[in-house]
């Protein structure tokens, strides 16, 4: 655990987001995506940054390693594979569903105890399959499935009432408050309730990426150790098949993955250097290419991510353009060695 004391909650205001990346088409700029980004050192320090970082700023999907390290804190035993679910936003496969029930069936509990919302699979593949054998929506193919089920479990291994879990003032969520904060460095700013109707907490960007670095960086055995562990050795049980977070992870060693909606996007290495970005408008094209330039500027050999520089723009079925982050994200803008 970490002794510093908690600097104060993020202002709460409309960030001072600037451009990160460019939509280009026949060498003209189509379109911009404004957004901010921070890149940290080894040391925890700051190497760069560019528009606001310390606004008050929801994390969403991007919180879950956090809140999966406070769980295995209060005594959640899963490990591996049922792990990494339950950090999810998964794409709802068969895998998926079938992890979610093993976690169930290890609390003694059914889908109906879950309290996310009935949904879809969140993979477009995946729902159309479903929809075409006409299954209705589901809360075990929700996409936090994995996080509400291990949420449930260890309510049951703790003595904590299940029916309310998702309550602010619930101790589970009261715990995973004092996580955030304590991985983040600073106080929340502000609780609201996720999409899947969990709390979610404000944080500013520079301490979710705080946080990231904290637990890519966990001693062995600590829960933040098992987290990171877990995710990395199971990308896809946290995601699923395709999934940029996923390809990212396998392409760079040691990296520790997270989006989120809204466009926001956690990256960090072993070695404590990590990433955050959040795009204003949410734009899932440019999150990966965004966050891939500021793992360039953070050391990582730019080879190992040639494969994520953006979704080409096509003309007459042919390339002629793309998504490209902006010049500033460019790695000879940083100018201090790694």
């Amino acid at each position: 655990m970490f002794s510093s004391p908690l600097a104060d909650a993020p202002a709460i205001r409309e960030p001072r987001h600037v451009p990160v990346a460019h939509v280009t088409r026949g060498g003209v700029v189509e379109g911009t995506h404004h957004g901010s980004v921070v890149v940290l050192g080894r040391d925890g320090g700051v190497r760069f940054q560019l528009g606001d970082i310390e606004a008050a700023c929801y994390p969403r999907s991007a919180l879950k390693p956090v809140q999966a390290v406070a769980m295995v804190r209060a005594g959640l035993p899963l490990d591996g594979e049922l792990l990494s679910l339950a950090m999810g936003s998964h794409s709802g496969e068969e895998r998926h569903l079938a992890g979610a029930r093993r976690i169930l069936d290890l609390a003694g509990l059914a889908e109906d105890d879950l309290r996310n919302v009935p949904d879809l699979p969140y993979d477009p593949a995946v729902r159309d399959t479903w929809v075409r054998e006409g299954r209705p929506p589901s809360r075990l193919a929700q996409n936090c499935s994995g996080k509400h089920a291990a949420m449930l479990y260890l309510c049951k291994l703790n003595g904590w009432p299940p029916a309310d879990y998702d309550d602010p003032t619930h101790p589970l969520q009261r715990v995973i408050a004092a996580t955030v904060e304590e991985l983040t460095g600073q106080r929340i700013a502000h609780v609201t309730v996720d999409g899947c109707g969990t709390p979610l907490f404000a944080v500013s960007l520079h301490g979710l990426a705080r946080a990231a670095a904290r637990i890519a960086t966990g001693a062995r055995g600590t829960p933040e150790s098992r987290v990171a562990g877990a995710l990395r050795a199971h990308p896809e049980m946290a995601s699923g098949a395709g999934r940029d977070v996923a390809a990212l992870m396998h392409a760079v060693p040691g990296l520790l993955a997270k989006d989120g909606f809204e466009g926001v996007q956690i990256a960090a290495l072993p070695d404590g250097r990590a990433v955050a970005v959040k795009i204003a408008d949410g734009a899932n094209r440019a999150r990966v290419p965004v966050a891939a330039a500021g793992l360039a500027l953070a050391g990582v050999d730019p080879r190992l991510l040639t494969g994520f520089a953006g979704e080409p723009a096509t003309g007459g079925g042919r390339p002629v353009g793309g998504v490209r982050p902006v010049a500033a994200l460019d790695p000879s803008a940083l100018l201090a060695p790694a």
